[in-house]
């Protein structure tokens, strides 16, 4: 059938109408013998202005001097067909990022009749792509420094502070045996009160430095927390977690952060006697769900208590920093579920 009957002309007119893609034939050396309304949209030069003209005006000049359009044609020529990625000018001599495929085109006696070219502007997803990236290491940044300064503060509280007050506890175990009977009392409350402030310290030590999830994994360290923190607050808690990988370091601490924030207002709020952490791979991404069997959570629009307000924006800011968001649901008596999802794409080029 030839491409005088309807149908070949049907297929002319479908290709000349296509606005999204720049498509259009090249001769074997490569000057331009048609040209579409998309490679006018993307290129901004009119079939007039173009046909005739070697296909090369349409890249960058360095790219020219490197014989990069050639290489492209004998590529195609060699392998049947090219595919690539790469930057492209248009008429004004902006740049634009553009996604290539030259097909080689052979008649039936295998003979180059030319080259097919189809060219998609994808310069708002390379922007997308770029701006997710720099938003991901920016993240890997903020969570290095969030937990530089976490351990600082650790150091000082573990060094400084809790050595202090083991001091103060030997003084007084010191002094029990030198003053009065009558003096007992008070200072075996003293005594209790230091040694209360030593374990809540050192439950603060934890709580900045909690297991090293770069070498033991998101799982392991929630699953210590659970053992060593939760479980002396009253309540049974439960792991679930179901990831298809380990989260990038970042996004892992991100998540800890968030479950033991969650966990916190628990213990400070919701009477509960049980917990539930459930993480599963959903998306390509982290989903977390810690859920409670407390008294739940204020009803939308009730104001929160100031410390209580804090812990929850920190929650979603945290999210959504990491790109991601959360959520929180429940009803009174009837428990709370604080919900979230972050991405676990890998970090470029962000060491923990």
């Amino acid at each position: 059938m030839s491409d005088a009957t309807p149908l070949g002309a049907d297929f002319r007119l479908l290709v000349g109408s296509v606005l999204d893609y720049a498509i259009f034939m090249l001769d074997p050396t490569g000057h331009v013998l048609s040209w579409n309304a998309g490679a006018e949209r993307i290129k901004g030069y009119t079939a007039e202005e173009i046909i005739g003209e070697h296909f090369s005006v349409l890249y960058p000049p360095e790219d020219v001097a490197a014989g990069k359009p050639r290489r492209e044609l004998e590529t195609a020529v060699a392998e049947g067909r090219l595919d690539d990625e790469g930057w492209r000018i248009r008429k004004d001599g902006t740049p634009f990022w553009a996604h290539v495929v030259i097909t080689a085109l052979h008649d039936d006696t295998g003979r180059l009749r030319g080259f097919g070219k189809v060219t998609g502007d994808l310069t708002e997803r390379r922007t997308a792509e770029q701006q997710l990236d720099e938003r991901r290491r920016l993240l890997g940044h903020l969570v290095q420094a969030q937990e530089k300064e976490r351990r600082r503060i650790a150091w000082d509280v573990h060094d400084d502070s809790i050595q202090s007050m083991v001091a103060v506890g030997m003084r007084l175990q010191l002094l029990a045996g030198r003053l009065p009977a009558e003096h007992t009392a008070t200072l075996a409350q003293l005594d209790d009160a230091v040694r209360g402030t030593i374990s809540r310290l050192r439950g603060l030590v934890f709580q900045l430095r909690p297991t090293a999830i770069d070498r033991h994994g998101l799982v392991h360290a929630l699953g210590d927390y659970l053992r060593d923190a939760v479980t002396g607050w009253g309540v049974t808690p439960t792991l679930h977690a179901e990831l298809d990988r380990e989260p990038p370091t970042e996004t892992a601490i991100t998540i800890f952060r968030i479950c033991q924030e969650a966990l916190t207002n628990v213990r400070k709020h919701a009477r509960a006697t049980s917990i539930l952490i459930e993480l599963s791979t959903v998306d390509d991404g982290v989903l977390g769900r810690v859920t409670d069997d407390g008294q739940g959570y204020a009803p939308p629009g009730t104001p929160p208590e100031p410390h209580e307000h804090f812990g929850l924006i920190e929650m979603r800011e945290r999210a959504e920093t990491a790109g991601g968001w959360w959520t929180i649901r429940g009803a009174p008596d009837r428990g709370t579920t604080v919900e979230f999802w972050l991405p676990a794409d890998p970090d470029p080029g962000v060491a923990p």
